[in-house]
């Protein structure tokens, strides 16, 4: 029976699996975590990997685990910051398994858990923070929540690498009163630029009155300069104005009379 042609299908089935199951080739991004009879082991050639890995068929199990990092997406989460402001933020983390049997044995799916973890960390430090900190100080912001992730996923074998907050949605009325607030501050700043230009050009003038009192021929170049730039103007009606101090040694002779 067993050398019939259903037996021999037979066997060279369970050579198949067997040699399938006995050497492994994993790639250099990859690990193995090897369980024999349910215990952590070795595998007979090869290790954790990478490349060719030998195990015992039917006794030993090969879960391999990836050390690439992965970029994952944070979902929208509702924030209300220090200040009760409601806000939908969502960020992106970036992670990678540094050690892949805490990562198998540790926790069920580690995926999974990074992913909570970061959605319950992100609420948790965004409630603690002003919304002009939530704005203003990103980097900061970042910083802290890698490092408190970091901190709960490292009993894992995961190391988080990064943490960017992504959106930050404000709502409607919040928006248009930070929207009224950045108009308030430009007009400011052109009301200052405006009052500093208004004084330099009075301390200009003042400067100009001082060196024409100290030097009144100066008035007088200055008179016929203006002269000049009118008649340059082609009208048909020109006005020449006559400084009194021009006239004033005449004034004076007529009066003498």
């Amino acid at each position: 029976m067993l050398f019939s042609p259903v037996g021999l299908l037979l066997v060279a089935i369970l050579v198949v699996v067997a040699i399938k199951l006995t050497f492994n080739v994993l790639p250099e991004y990859e690990r193995g975590v090897i369980f024999r009879l349910g215990r952590i082991a070795r595998g007979l050639y090869g290790g954790n990997g990478p490349g060719l890995v030998i195990i015992v068929p039917f006794i030993d199990r090969l879960v391999r685990v990836s050390l690439r990092t992965v970029a994952m997406d944070v979902p929208p989460q509702d924030v209300i910051t220090k200040d009760n402001v409601t806000v939908k933020v969502n960020a992106v983390i970036y992670f990678r398994v540094v050690d892949q049997e805490r990562a198998i044995i540790q926790v069920e799916d580690y995926l999974y858990a990074t992913s909570m973890m970061s959605q319950t960390t992100l609420r948790s430090v965004l409630g603690q923070s002003q919304l002009d900190d939530l704005l203003s100080k990103r980097e900061q912001i970042n910083a802290d929540l890698q490092r408190i992730i970091d901190q709960q996923t490292e009993p894992w074998g995961v190391k988080v690498t990064a943490v960017e907050v992504k959106n930050v949605d404000l709502p409607q009325e919040m928006q248009r009163a930070i929207a009224r607030q950045a108009e308030a501050e430009r007009e400011r700043r052109a009301k200052v630029i405006h009052a500093e230009g208004e004084f330099e050009a009075s301390q200009r003038l003042a400067d100009a009155a001082d060196v024409i009192g100290r030097n009144p021929v100066a008035l007088q170049l200055r008179y016929l300069q203006t002269l000049v730039e009118i008649a340059a103007e082609k009208n048909s009606t020109t006005i020449f104005p006559i400084p009194i101090d021009t006239i004033a040694p005449f004034l004076k002779g007529l009066t003498q009379k």
